[in-house]
């Protein structure tokens, strides 16, 4: 049986550092400059099991869109709950815990520059991609005021683009990644942020000098309940690809008009290849289904909202936080061992192909 869901970021995190002590971890903790809803530290913490000198390493993340952290921390303490050194195949198991903490804490999928991390991972050395399509919806998606007229207002504008463009068009469009309007959903920021550049540098340090890496990502928000879809950064025709199927067998492509996913620019998985040096990546993220996406789409048009145009620390704020978990989590803990299976033979099936 595994935990319910934490209700807080620091409940998340003592649990998870629990787990991790009780399974004898090897533990790390990175201080996050900005501090949580709460007022409380943020970290992003790593724990290791198994060899400290294994050449092959599984790494699973959460938390990368803040709120969807909850998921994947609970995840990962009953894994170091159940932890069994003679399941590892002599690989070592790395959880990065938090990701975005500050989006976990404040029940946000995006952290504290309004930036997707998943949109963020982009050569910022080149000019950012263009969505120009974005701009037509900007003013809907995230109008200046949350009330129930403009609520009734800008919602049937979008429908009326659903019937004009298509769901998928739409989906694209909207989720896709978007560069120009730092309010908006889906903004990929100006530069690296904070997660990304301690992500770069900690997948650099911890890989070099390995050969094969597993990474496992996980998220919520998309797709049937509790069904955990495994979607890949690759192009469908790669090496890469094929590697997937080889170890995991039912994986789509993001490219892949079959994914829940759109097509994104600046995902962090698509990118690690190039802060691992030598080793082998085969990375996965793992999307588990809530509810339909015209609610969770509704939730964090609100939370623009709040963050862009109000006070997110008034009282009537938490109302859009609730609205929020509830699109990317549920709390029936029928949810939560939907979700168990998927995330145990993902891990397993990783860990038999490295042993």
């Amino acid at each position: 049986m595994i935990a319910p869901l934490s209700r807080s970021y620091a409940d998340a995190r003592a649990a998870f550092l629990d787990a991790a002590a009780t399974a004898q971890a090897r533990i790390r903790s990175f201080p996050h400059p900005l501090t949580g809803l709460e007022d409380e530290e943020l970290f992003v913490d790593v724990a290791e099991v198994g060899p400290a000198d294994a050449e092959h390493v599984v790494i699973v993340v959460s938390g990368t869109h803040g709120v969807e952290g909850y998921l994947g921390s609970a995840l990962q303490r009953h894994h170091l709950e159940t932890y069994d050194t003679d399941r590892d195949g002599g690989a070592a198991i790395v959880f990065v815990h938090a990701l975005n903490p500050y989006g976990f804490s404040w029940v946000r999928r995006v952290n504290e520059d309004n930036v997707d991390l998943n949109r963020n991972f982009v050569d910022w050395s080149q000019p950012t991609p263009t969505n120009d399509d974005y701009a037509d919806l900007a003013d809907a998606l995230v109008p200046g005021d949350w009330s129930a007229e403009t609520q009734e207002r800008t919602l049937l504008e979008l429908m009326g683009k659903v019937e004009s463009l298509g769901i998928e068009r739409l989906q694209q469009i909207v989720s896709g990644g978007q560069y120009e309007h730092p309010t908006g959903v889906f903004y990929g920021g100006t530069g690296p942020t904070w997660s990304n550049d301690w992500l770069r540098s900690f997948m650099h340090d911890r890989l070099d000098g390995g050969s094969r890496a597993a990474i496992i990502d996980l998220h919520t928000g998309l797709g049937p309940w509790g069904h955990g879809e495994l979607i890949s950064s690759e192009r469908p025709d790669s090496d890469g690809f094929d590697r997937q199927q080889a170890w995991w067998g039912d994986v789509i492509s993001m490219a892949d008009d079959a994914s829940v996913s759109a097509d994104l620019s600046g995902d962090w998985l698509g990118a690690a290849p190039e802060f691992a040096g030598d080793t082998e990546i085969t990375g996965i993220a793992i999307e588990y289904g809530t509810v339909d996406p015209i609610t969770v789409l509704q939730s964090l048009r609100a939370d623009a909202v709040l963050h862009g145009h109000r006070d997110p620390t008034a009282d009537d704020a938490v109302e859009v936080r609730d609205q929020v978990r509830a699109a990317f989590l549920d709390d029936d803990p029928s949810w939560l061992e939907t979700c168990l299976p998927r995330y145990h033979s993902v891990v397993t099936a990783a860990l038999e192909q490295l042993g």
